[in-house]
């Protein structure tokens, strides 16, 4: 019986583990099968543009898988069960309600995040997020929408993360007829480095974003945003980027996770409590090699991908599990098409002093997502081209599994 590895979700992470195991594992020994809701890949990256008007592309994931051997099924993922070791699905290729369970060996956890609106009243209801397609498609008919009626309209940026800092400079430098403001929990900026704070005001003030500091918001309504010390802004399309959070299926499925929802992994991406489970990208509560929690970002999902890969392939195949970098070094941030900020981080977490912004670090940008989007495209590529055979006990890791699970009891999570 060959050894199923089951990967949920095609996004970056995901995508790049599935066709990489499926270059170095042999197609006599393992068979890989690729979960996802949606036909195309996501360049999530990028949805800030996508909503402000840019077309971006979004490669449909048979044709990426194309050749590979991997199976991919269209479905969204309804829970994980690690004792039984199944997933259960519903197909989203169907113009019926059709589901069913998939049984796995080894799985990769890859669901990655989503806009959380923490709470906040309304947010749900009347703000637009850019954290999928869907929902930057449904942010991009409302900004035509205004445009068309030619009367201006006002569009607010709730979050100074690095999202929420893309989402408005994009589309007030994309859409010059709309007013655009930013709201800010403390000074804008407040994780960058001095010299990159003031780049970033004179690219907020050169594309007109209005940016009110050290307001926090209340509730968001159809028409405007109220904030907490009383004032309320006009709102023709509140944009919410003040949080994201992960799926609550694994904390469901009795995965140990911390208090947010993210797996608890190990130095390999094995989850702590179900050894035959493996979690990358934002699903994942990993350790970098300074210590401190790996951000949810693109960049973290490149270096937990790499480094489950040699852990499923060395740990499958008995070979030596190799430690890959886990570190984070560099924020890149666009702000519109021609401007940008590269900014280095220490090992503590910290912004240093040196950063460079202007053209260069847009430049720099762009050529990132270009190099995610090929990377994505061609999974195989740049990997060893021999096919690995599985141990002589392929079934080693779902025994660990068991023995673990069933010493932890049903349910562990673990709080942070």
């Amino acid at each position: 019986m060959k050894h199923r590895i089951v990967v949920l979700g095609a996004g970056y992470a995901g995508a790049y583990v599935a066709g990489n195991l499926a270059r170095r594992l042999s197609p006599k020994d393992t068979e890989i099968t690729v979960v996802n809701a949606v036909p195309d890949f996501v360049q999530r990256m990028r949805l800030h543009q996508l909503a402000a008007g840019r077309d971006i592309e979004a490669p449909k994931l048979a044709d990426v898988f194309a050749g590979t051997g991997i199976r991919l099924r269209l479905a969204r993922v309804t829970a994980v069960d690690p004792e039984r070791q199944v997933v259960a699905v519903t197909d989203t290729d169907t113009d019926g309600v059709v589901g069913g369970e998939l049984g796995y060996d080894t799985l990769v956890y890859a669901l990655g995040s989503h806009g959380a609106d923490h709470g906040v009243p309304g947010a749900a209801q009347h703000a637009f997020d850019v954290a999928a397609r869907a929902s930057a498609l449904r942010l991009r008919e409302r900004l035509d929408s205004l445009d068309r009626r030619g009367e201006g309209g006002s569009v607010v940026v709730v979050g100074d993360g690095l999202t929420g800092i893309e989402a408005a400079t994009e589309i007030a430098e994309a859409r010059p007829g709309l007013s655009v403001a930013l709201i800010a929990r403390g000074e804008l900026g407040a994780r960058l480095s001095a010299g990159a704070r003031g780049h970033l005001r004179r690219a907020c003030d050169r594309l007109g974003v209005t940016v009110l500091e050290r307001t926090s918001v209340d509730a968001v309504e159809a028409t405007r945003v109220r904030c907490a010390d009383g004032t309320a802004l006009a709102s023709d399309a509140t944009v919410w980027t003040a949080g994201f959070g992960v799926s609550p299926i694994a904390a469901a499925g009795g995965l140990e996770v911390t208090g947010n929802g993210q797996i608890v992994v190990d130095r390999t991406m094995r989850s702590v409590s179900h050894p035959n489970v493996y979690a990358i990208g934002d699903s994942a509560y990993a350790i970098g090699d300074n210590g401190r929690p790996l951000p949810m970002s693109c960049a973290s999902a490149g270096y937990t991908g790499r480094q489950a890969i040699e852990a499923i392939v060395g740990r499958l195949t008995g070979r030596k599990i190799a430690n890959t970098k886990l570190v984070y070094t560099y924020n890149h941030i666009s702000l519109g098409r021609r401007d940008g900020i590269l900014q280095t981080i220490d090992d503590e977490g910290q912004a240093k002093p040196k950063h460079q912004g202007g053209r260069q670090p847009a430049r720099i940008k762009a050529g990132i997502l270009k190099m995610a989007l090929w990377a994505t495209s061609h999974p195989t590529y740049g990997m060893p081209k021999r096919k690995h055979r599985l141990a002589a006990a392929p079934d080693a890791a779902r025994r660990e599994g068991a023995h673990v699970a069933a010493s932890r009891g049903p349910r562990a999570q673990h709080r942070h």
